[in-house]
């Protein structure tokens, strides 16, 4: 017979956003458990996120072996070992995973490591299990797709690049938004050839025009080869590798291929129609407070149609918490989110493009202040690389509406940056601030 258990809050999915909804809602004394048939901590930790920042970390050696000869060291004859990277980034990944575990558990939280799906509205399916909730919350995320295209089989997506058995020689990789920008700078630091392919004339669509034209220059500077106007038609297996047929009828021989053409909600085998939840456009749909179509089921995170990123899934699931359980009724706020991409040039952005900001306040109303300059730490060094920032201003209050880098630490500047657009701060507020000297982060006060 099967068993059935009941809980206060039951939550599908052990990503960024289901983990803090898990942990906040404990500390109100809330009787929880979580489902997740993965890593904890979803895409971000497992996926995307972290091990990709420390691939990031590891190809930018190559460089810096370069840049220290400059600097008087000799010249290095260093190995690069892709299988011991792989191994290394792994190790970190179950290591976060055992940490996520053991604070779900110090939290008083229960933990299937099992897939849940909907018997009805108030009832999940949990490894033959039946479980029933006053509250349910899903946090499963997204996933990767592929275009269907002929041999898309032997094609990648970006959760495998975590765990190639072999470093290809020569990647194609299909895409011009972050992870596939992200993806070209790692391999191509790490000594793979890249060949980037966009059906658009530049990458990183929706950012600023500065950020676009400086990481693609930067890109190509550093070996990318870049493919614009393009898409890939079909995929053949041959013996020298895989054969790529490009929409203007010519063919490319490669290694590898990576498609970083878009993401979806990862929803499709929830069987939410069974809850009768409701979806808009593959995703689904809620209310400013997360509340879905159904009163006592909630979502936050990639699997609804708002801001994928893993700050914000870790916001909505703790405002969740707060709203359910603490009786708060708190409300995310998406406005001024950060962002970056850690490109070859790395860039970072807050706020309104030039172009947004021209749309809302018209174009007489916006002046964009900007600067390129050479870091001092190329001085030395023979790379002619650059650094870019800009300020979006509103002529008639001076308020700062947007902020934009592209160089090295443009992250980690922007970061702080992002207090003061936050904040509402004005031009005048940046210019009365002393710089702090010498610095790349100085020229956003000095603009």
């Amino acid at each position: 017979m099967t068993s059935l258990s009941h809980y206060d809050l039951f939550i599908v999915g052990g990503g960024s956003g289901g983990l803090a909804a898990a942990r906040r809602a404990a500390d109100y004394g809330v009787q929880v458990a979580i489902a997740e048939p993965a890593s904890l901590g979803g895409t971000c930790s497992a996926r995307g996120c972290i091990p990709k920042k420390l691939m990031v970390y590891a190809s930018g050696f190559s460089q810096l072996f370069e840049d220290a000869v400059g600097y008087g060291w000799s010249k290095s004859d260093s190995q690069f070992d892709w299988q011991k990277m792989i191994a290394a980034v792994n190790h970190e990944v179950q290591r976060l995973d055992k940490l996520h575990a053991d604070s779900l558990k110090t939290a008083g939280v229960s933990l299937f490591r099992a897939k849940a799906t909907f018997v009805d509205s108030h009832m999940l399916e949990v490894r033959g299990q039946k479980i029933t909730a006053d509250k349910i919350l899903i946090a499963v995320g997204g996933k990767a797709i592929k275009p269907d295209i002929l041999g898309i089989e032997h094609a990648l997506v970006s959760d495998q690049m975590f765990h190639l058995p072999e470093q290809p020689n020569h990647l194609a990789i299909v895409g011009g938004g972050y992870i596939g920008v992200e993806f070209a700078g790692i391999m191509q630091g790490l000594g793979t050839q890249v060949t980037q392919i966009i059906r658009e004339d530049m990458i990183l669509k929706k950012f600023d025009e500065m950020i676009r034209t400086e990481v693609q220059n930067g890109m190509i500077q550093h070996g990318v080869h870049c493919l614009t106007n393009t898409e890939v038609t079909s995929i053949e297996k041959m013996p020298e590798g895989l054969q790529l047929t490009l929409s203007n009828s010519s063919h490319k021989i490669v290694n590898a291929v990576l498609f970083a053409t878009g993401r979806t909600p990862n929803v499709a085998e929830l069987r939410l129609e069974n809850a009768k939840v409701e979806i808009d456009r593959q995703a689904i749909a809620v209310n400013e407070f997360s509340q879905t179509n159904q009163s006592h089921i909630y979502a936050v995170g990639d699997c609804t149609n708002r801001v994928q990123l893993t700050p914000v899934a870790i916001a909505e699931g703790r405002a969740f918490a707060d709203t359910v359980f603490g009786k708060r009724h708190c409300r995310v706020n998406y406005n001024n989110i950060p962002s970056s991409v850690f490109s070859n040039p790395q860039a970072a952005f807050v706020g309104l493009t030039e172009s947004e900001a021209q749309q809302q306040f018209g174009v007489d109303n916006v002046i964009a202040y900007c600067t390129t300059f050479k870091p001092l730490f190329h001085s030395l060094t023979d790379r002619d690389d650059t650094a870019s920032m800009k300020l979006v201003v509103d002529k008639k209050s001076d308020r700062v509406l947007g902020a934009h880098m592209v160089g090295e630490y443009a992250a980690e500047i922007m970061q702080i940056v992002a207090i003061a657009v936050t904040a509402g701060l004005t031009k005048a507020d940046f210019d009365a601030t002393m710089p702090l000297h010498p610095t790349s982060a100085e020229k956003f006060i000095m603009l």
